[in-house]
């Protein structure tokens, strides 16, 4: 087994480590505090080919594979979560179907520009009743003369306010069950879409999640992503790929935390020495430590399995629940390292805290990822 990564992957560290820690890192409590949208990084991480990292040069892509873009991540959300996230969701969720599935008009006119950072992609398939049963949206899409007619609402969509084209999991046959559910790229600009809020939530406050409705809305046939009624296996395969993500972005969540925990306690002295020479600390950093590893090379793991062609549904579940859990724990443990400091906002380990807990839910629950990995397992 070779665990080295290769010259590009090193490189692909390297700068966006470099970047977040210049461009990021600095503004992250900030944007925390205000809920600002990170637009103009996601722009310059358009321009320096992150956002088009796992897609092909013919595409508009930069050429590279799943395990950069993951070790991309992973950076990002060591600096800023929120904008890890809204990353992530850019690329897993809203432009990995069109580059699956998408026609070549699609690809051309929505994937190319939204990997350069000029468009900003969504993903829509939680809807109010259908949350972890993905199988029992609502939403509606009718066909009248040369457009679908859309009708329905989705919930907690990433980036949803502020997306300039969003894919759509909408019924076309009711009566198919499974099989009549179609995904619909739907542009900003079309007659009907609306975000009706955005949500206050416990962290993760920079990064965009929002209600749209979907009154009437009404976009040409030729919108469709891929073949009608294979919607339901589209958004299952991309979810796959997606659970990668969140299990980098849990990785840079963990190794943050890791990060502030050792520096505080090599600063902060009791009884005439510094908290990281007292066993008790020196046992949680070491925890912190081996768990992280661990998290780390499972996402690497399924990511190296996907690049290769191969199954890692399995794999990128596994990965997603190991890594994603982990990001609590260790935020929970840099937190009580800085004992009544890290209750505070004087520190980050509170915010990695607030921003840790979604990545249990999102993506699949945490029970989400047993139910996959036990059905994997044949059960």
């Amino acid at each position: 087994m070779d665990f080295e990564l290769s010259e590009q992957q090193r490189l692909v560290r390297e700068m966006v480590r470099d970047y977040a820690a210049r461009r990021i890192a600095p503004g992250a409590a900030e944007r925390d505090r205000t809920g600002t949208f990170p637009a103009e990084q996601f722009r310059e991480l358009g321009e320096l080919g992150i956002l088009g990292l796992p897609f092909p040069e013919e595409v508009g892509g930069s050429g590279g594979d799943t395990l950069s873009f993951a070790i991309a991540v992973e950076e990002i959300a060591r600096a800023c979560a929120s904008t890890a996230l809204t990353v992530a969701a850019h690329v897993s969720l809203g432009c990995t179907p069109l580059y699956l599935f998408g026609s070549e008009e699609l690809k051309a006119r929505w994937l190319a520009p939204a990997l350069r950072g000029e468009k900003i992609a969504a993903f829509g398939l939680t809807e109010p009743e259908a949350g972890s049963n993905t199988a029992a949206i609502r939403t509606r899409a009718r066909q009248e003369g040369d457009r679908w007619v859309i009708e329905g609402t989705k919930i907690f969509i990433t980036n949803g306010s502020h997306a300039d084209f969003v894919v759509v999991a909408a019924v076309t046959d009711p009566e198919a069950g499974r099989d009549g559910i179609s995904n619909i790229l739907v542009p900003r600009e079309a007659p009907g879409w609306r975000a009706v809020r955005r949500y206050e939530k416990l962290g993760l406050h920079a990064s965009d999640t929002a209600e749209l409705v979907f009154d009437g809305c009404r976009v040409p046939l030729d919108h469709l992503v891929g073949e009608r009624g294979k919607g339901h296996q589209q958004f299952l395969q991309t979810l796959d790929g997606g659970r990668i993500g969140i299990g980098a972005l849990s990785v840079g969540i963990a190794q943050a935390c890791l990060d502030a925990a050792l520096e505080y306690a090599r600063h902060r002295r009791q009884f005439g020495r510094p908290i990281s020479k007292f066993q008790a600390i020196q046992f949680k950093l070491a925890d912190m430590a081996t768990q992280l590893e661990a998290a780390r090379w499972l996402v690497y793991r399924a990511a190296w399995l996907r690049d290769r062609g191969r199954p890692y549904r399995r794999e990128a579940a596994m990965a997603k629940l190991f890594a994603s859990e982990l990001a609590v724990r260790a935020a929970l443990e840099a937190i009580q390292i800085h004992g009544g400091a890290g209750y505070t906002r004087d520190f980050p380990v509170e915010r990695y805290l607030r921003d840790a807990k979604l990545m249990e839910i999102g993506e699949g629950t945490s029970e989400i990822q047993r139910l996959v990995i036990a059905r994997e397992l044949g059960c």
